[in-house]
């Protein structure tokens, strides 16, 4: 085949390929993932719009609940203009730019989710371990300072990606295998050695997902240590009911991401449908589910919400 050259990237494209095997069921899907979106997109901007208005929200565990909320609306606004175009319009095609700037979009916010729940598993640690200097450790500056590092750590990883991508040059077959533009998928579409890219690839998701994954398992082992030492039954389940909606949100993030990781490597022959679903499962679910869970859970975040609302009519 032949390659494009790179003054001619700005004329390439690259295609979507939807969901394999359902594209007779568009209509019926379009229903479900704009809802999603939806609930996605309205829960977390809820959520961030609450804890802005509440002063009883302005405390360390709920600003961080309202950066993880950020960043999953983040992740849903990236992928929503491809995936419902699919779905709506039947609109496969998308530049090649334009592609790069979602891929970027998608797995910066992505990185960033990530770093917000390792924040928030210290934020837990610091309450349990250190209860009494808890806000004197996790001052207002200090949270926006985790923030800022989060932010820029993921930006700084992920922006050699699309600019390593686009030095490349490609072949006119630009198929890609999702609704959205990923860099495991956009790595296959080059005639040239991709090694670095996936190389660099691997070694940015090991020092984000990896390294933050890791931190959270110990943060939690010193914080069952610490609870186990606490001598009543009743400050025991006191103390971890406080850690239940974090690690309902950790395992909503990273089972499915593992599940992926795992499909990837040891299920290549399975249906191109089983790839499809768990990619959806994995950028999808965690901003659908996370807002309800907290809203459930946490009755200071409903009572912020009712007083968001309560503002608005008055």
């Amino acid at each position: 085949m032949k390659a494009e050259s790179n003054e001619s990237l700005d004329l390439l494209s690259v295609f979507l390929t939807g969901i394999p095997g359902l594209e007779a069921q568009h209509g019926w899907l379009s229903i479900l993932f704009f809802t999603m979106y939806v609930v996605a997109i309205v829960g977390n901007s809820l959520i961030m719009a609450a804890v802005q208005v509440d002063p009883a929200l302005h405390e360390p565990m709920y600003l961080f609940l309202s950066m993880l909320a950020g960043t999953e609306v983040g992740v849903s606004v990236s992928t929503l203009p491809t995936v419902m175009g699919i779905l709506w319009f039947d609109a496969r095609r998308v530049e090649f730019d334009g592609c790069l700037a979602q891929m970027f979009f998608i797995h910066t916010f992505s990185c960033m989710e990530s770093g917000v729940l390792l924040a928030m598993s210290y934020d837990r640690f610091v309450a349990i371990y250190n209860p009494l200097r808890y806000t004197a450790i996790l001052t207002l500056p200090r949270i926006i300072c985790i923030g800022l590092v989060i932010t820029l750590k993921s930006v700084i990883l992920r922006a050699p990606l699309p600019v390593l991508l686009r030095s490349l040059p490609y072949c006119h077959t630009n198929i890609l295998s999702h609704s959205y533009c990923l860099h495991s998928d956009l790595i296959q579409l080059p005639c040239a050695d991709t090694k670095l890219n996936s190389i660099l690839g691997l070694a940015i998701a090991l020092a984000t997902y990896g390294l933050d994954s890791l931190l959270i398992v110990v943060s939690y082992m010193l914080i069952l240590y610490r609870v186990l030492g606490i001598a009543s039954g009743e400050g025991r389940w006191k103390a971890l009911n406080t850690c239940v909606s974090h690690i309902c949100a950790v395992l909503v993030y990273y089972v499915p991401m593992i599940g992926l990781s795992v499909m990837h490597r040891t299920a290549k022959h399975a249906s191109p449908l089983a790839h499809t679903l768990m990619s959806s499962i994995y950028l999808f679910v965690p901003p659908v589910l996370n807002p309800i869970i907290y809203s459930v859970r946490t009755k200071p975040i409903q009572q912020g919400i009712v007083t968001l609302f309560s503002c608005k009519k008055e």
